[in-house]
Formats: C-alpha cells, structure tokens, sequence
C-alpha cells in the first residue's frame, strides 16, 4: 500500500524532509494535496484529513503521513518511522535515537531560520515586522547559523565509520535532512551560507553526494520537487542576507 503525505501543495517546507527520504527509499507515495481535487486531492482534502483521520490522536498540523492504519504527525516522527521502515537510519536503539537527535537538532535550526523573516508572528506580513526580522537575520547569519553548521561539521569529524556520512557508514535521514537544510539556507540567505560552509568543508561535501544520489538527482530534476519561493520556511530578502 502506499503511503499518503498530507502537506501543503505549493511550498516545499517541513514537508520536504519527509518527500526526499520517500525518493531516496524508492517508496510508493501520494502527495494528496498535490493532486486535482476532482480525484480527491487539494488543500480542501488536506484540511478535512487533518481531523478525519485520527480524531483520537490527530495531528496538530501538516505534514502528516499516512501508513495503513496508522496517521504519524511532525516530520521528526514520521523520519523516525520511515528510518525503520526502509533502513535510513542505523537498526541498533542507540544509532536510531542518535539520529532522532540529529533531526530534532535540524529541525530547531529550520524553526530559527523561519523566525528571521516571521521574528513576531506567523499572523503577520513580513513586512509588518521588517525591523525585527532584520535584527533576528543578523543575529541568525554571525551567530545560530553557524553553531548550527559547525555542530553538523563536527558530528561528521567525529563518526567513527567516516566523515563520508553523519551517522554509520551508510546514507540516513539525517544525511538528508542536513542537506535539505543546507539547501534552504543557500536560498535564503546565499552570502552568508557560503561564508558559513567555507569552515565547514565534509558538510559541504556531504551536500554535494546527497544531491548526487541517483533517486535523489532524479528527484531534484523533476517536477515533483517544488521550487523555493517566499511561501515557504526558507525566504530570500536580500536584506536578510547582509
């Protein structure tokens, strides 16, 4: 049976973490949203699931990820899951929380980056807090970024079976998810994420394998992978950069 990825059908967004692991696992997968609503796609099918589905245990927002029976919310779980399911992350209890550990680190770090362009809420235009937004991108490019980058940097330093990968000797979650997250930086803030990966020359390199990944380069070149664009977490104001 396939699995059903419940996100939003214009941005890439946290949902993107789940999307690269299903291509990368080669799994059999619908992106509801994305499809016509005449076949029961649609944000109008989205938003009807988000309660139908699991009313005793409902997922607090997209993504969600449907398997049989069971409706799995917030992307570092559905990872978890999938880790599992399709050998990306290490089969041992301390390889398999390692690398939980690593997504909910990646994911604080997406948090931050969406919080520059939305540093007072998500129910304000960019515009409405551009003051802020440009004190919290500043902070963000010197300062979290770059502890973020080099944690990464130094996770993959010191993997006992080499710095080719972030956990174990083979691709994982969080190989991907670490260029996923490198990827939106890239977009959002280019200056700073190059300066950034200057010091940080495995992750730079773990990016580039990831992107060259058979399932993965097919992936990117498809239409399936949206583009970035200002909808999203990751956001491109050239005065953010700096």
């Amino acid at each position: 049976m396939a699995y059903e990825l419940h996100y939003w059908p214009t941005i890439q967004g946290r949902g993107e973490f789940v999307r690269l692991a299903l291509e990368e696992a080669g799994a059999e997968y619908r992106d509801v949203a994305r499809d016509p609503e005449a076949s029961g796609g649609g944000e109008a099918a989205l938003m009807r699931d988000l309660s139908r589905l699991s009313p005793v245990h409902p997922p607090f927002a997209p993504p969600f990820l449907v398997d049989g029976d069971l409706v799995i919310g917030q992307t570092s779980a559905i990872l978890l899951h999938l880790g599992r399911r399709h050998g990306l992350s290490p089969a041992d209890e301390p390889g398999e929380l390692w690398t939980h550990q690593i997504q909910l680190t990646i994911a604080d770090a997406v948090v931050e980056a969406h919080d520059t362009h939305h540093p007072i809420s998500v129910n304000l235009y960019y515009e409405d807090q551009k003051e802020a937004a440009l004190k919290r991108a500043e902070d963000f490019r010197t300062s979290r970024m770059p502890k973020f980058l080099d944690w990464l940097e130094r996770v993959l330093e010191g993997n006992p079976q080499g710095s080719h990968h972030i956990v174990g000797g083979g691709v994982t979650y969080a190989d991907l998810s670490a260029f996923q997250l490198v990827e939106g930086l890239r977009y959002a803030f280019p200056k700073a994420t190059e300066r950034a990966l200057e010091k940080t020359p495995r992750l730079a390199a773990l990016c580039a394998a990831v992107a060259d990944r058979p399932r993965i380069a097919a992936y990117l070149k498809s239409p399936r992978r949206i583009a970035f664009n200002e909808d999203g977490i990751f956001r491109r104001y050239e005065e953010l950069d700096g």
